[in-house]
């Protein structure tokens, strides 16, 4: 018997390992690399962000809308940057909100999960709406008018979070593959029109339309802003750290390369709508659909309708992907106790956190139809939903980058360059919070500024509650994965924590 078989045989007793982690109930190490990727993937929605964002960029960048994608990626790959110093250190299902308890505490902890919970909840949302208004176009098609019928949309809305529901409840793996199946197949006919698109107009490159000739400072950095609206959502895959087989592995590589399949697809995207409607003569914003509109300019009519399904459907991924990672935010609050702990029970079989499922998903669906009820039609209800989704996703990108410099600091490995790169990355995203809210406070945009800043309000007067009933939450709050008796060999479980570990 060699030395390796009998330490399996008979393995030293390794002492004081927990017996449950604190995360107990979620299926931990049960998703492969393709899995984790899938979750950044859908929840960014590359092919439905590739065929909206360029032409609201357009609307104010202009020439410089390649430019403005490229700032938005380089920004995007500074955040990943900040948030990878915690994913190769922890797996935490709550992903920011737990990170940024490790570097600025429980107050700026607990405003972290607020601000993810608009994000995810209200980009959601967005998806909801989106997937309904692109199914009723590509019905209009068909049947004159009926892309116009906003109870159509509402009735397609409602059968969609439906399928959410199932597809959410029944396991994370099952999550994980439709969404993926579902934007490779999206992603792939959108790849097939762009390469059409191009050799309509002869190959080469039309440099016009890199031109940053009369385009001023502001109006580049307001488009910049909206471009890195269509990478929010890439941080997601950190929110499935406690399932992931190799967390410290699979996860930051999964943030970076989303951002940069996803960037040069939208940099492709972008320039390529741009060049087709300079062979048209006509600008991109003067059409309410930019890709459609190509498609049957350039005889691919045919293929307008199959990218209206295809983008409908990376909606419906993006929901998906956006609620699994916003009920594993709230199943985190639970398990620290800053919100109700039944948000923190899972499904005995499924291993999901059912609960918050069951929760915020009809949740979401009702918000959403009475939106689109109140009148202000589909299109502008998604608007006003993006902009409060925007704003949650940058302010919990400032402070994780914040968190990264501090948390680096406290365990003695903050360097110059990462250092450097948290600091950047936090100055530029709150200088564009602001710039982002002033403009859109100013314009159609503003309901959703005042519904964000509402909502970040009240989560700092819960917070202000909770800490007075329950001040030790300073102390403990950030719950992550922790190593227990199973996964050592010769592990032996220590005496109860007091942890909570029940599941539902």
């Amino acid at each position: 018997m060699t030395a390796l078989e009998r330490a399996i045989a008979d393995p030293p007793r390794v002492a004081g390992v927990l017996r449950h982690s604190p995360v107990e109930g979620l299926d931990r190490r049960s998703l492969g690399f393709l899995d984790v990727v899938a979750q950044s993937v859908s929840a960014v929605a590359p092919s439905a962000a590739a065929t909206t964002i360029p032409v609201i960029v357009a609307a104010v960048a202009g020439n410089a809308t390649v430019w403005a994608v490229a700032a938005a990626l380089l920004l995007s790959l500074l955040v990943a940057s900040s948030i990878n110093q915690f994913t190769r250190r922890m797996s935490a299902a709550g992903s920011l909100y737990t990170f940024v308890s490790k570097g600025l505490g429980a107050g700026a902890s607990f405003m972290t999960g607020v601000s993810m919970i608009v994000g995810y909840g209200f980009i959601a949302m967005f998806s909801l709406s989106g997937a309904g208004l692109f199914l009723a176009t590509l019905l209009g098609h068909f049947v004159p008018g009926a892309e116009k019928s906003s109870l159509l949309v509402s009735i397609i809305v409602v059968a969609i979070a439906a399928i959410c529901f199932v597809v959410l409840a029944r396991g994370i793996r099952l999550s994980t593959r439709v969404t993926l199946l579902v934007e490779s197949v999206s992603v792939a006919l959108l790849v097939v029109f762009i390469v059409a698109l191009l050799f309509s107009q002869g190959g080469g490159i039309d440099w016009s339309v890199v031109s940053l000739a009369g385009t001023n400072f502001s109006d580049f950095a307001t488009g910049a802003v909206l471009a890195l609206m269509a990478f929010v959502g890439f941080e997601s895959a950190a929110s499935l750290g406690v399932e992931a087989r190799k967390p410290f592995a699979s996860i930051p590589r999964a943030l970076v390369g989303t951002l940069v399949a996803s960037g040069l697809l939208y940099l492709l995207s972008s320039y390529s709508q741009l060049v087709g409607f300079v062979g048209l003569d006509r600008s991109m914003t003067s059409v309410p659909s930019p890709v459609n509109s190509l498609a049957n300019a350039y005889g691919m009519e045919w293929m307008g309708l199959v990218l209206d399904a295809s983008i409908a459907m990376s909606f419906v991924a993006c929901a998906i992907a956006s609620t699994t990672a916003l009920v594993r935010v709230l199943f985190s609050m639970a398990r620290d106790g800053v919100i109700p702990r039944m948000f923190g029970r899972t499904h005995p079989r499924f291993r999901t956190p059912f609960i918050g499922v069951v929760t915020v998903l009809p949740v979401m669906t009702v918000a959403t139809l009475v939106y689109i009820a109140s009148g202000a039609g589909v299109w502008e209800a998604m608007g006003a939903i993006l902009v409060c989704a925007a704003a949650g996703f940058i302010t919990s990108y400032v402070l994780v980058c914040m968190a990264s410099f501090a948390f680096l600091k406290k365990i003695g490995e903050l360097t110059f360059w990462a250092g450097f790169r948290a600091i950047a990355a936090s100055l530029l995203l709150a200088v564009g919070l602001v710039v982002y809210l002033a403009v859109q406070g100013s314009g159609p945009g503003a309901v959703g500024v005042w519904l964000f800043l509402g909502t970040m309000a009240a989560g700092f007067v819960v917070f202000r509650f909770v800490r007075h009933r329950r001040p030790w939450l300073n102390e403990t709050i950030g719950v992550f994965d922790e190593t227990i008796a199973g996964d050592v060999l010769g592990g032996e479980p220590a005496a109860s924590t007091g942890r909570v570990t029940g599941r539902g």
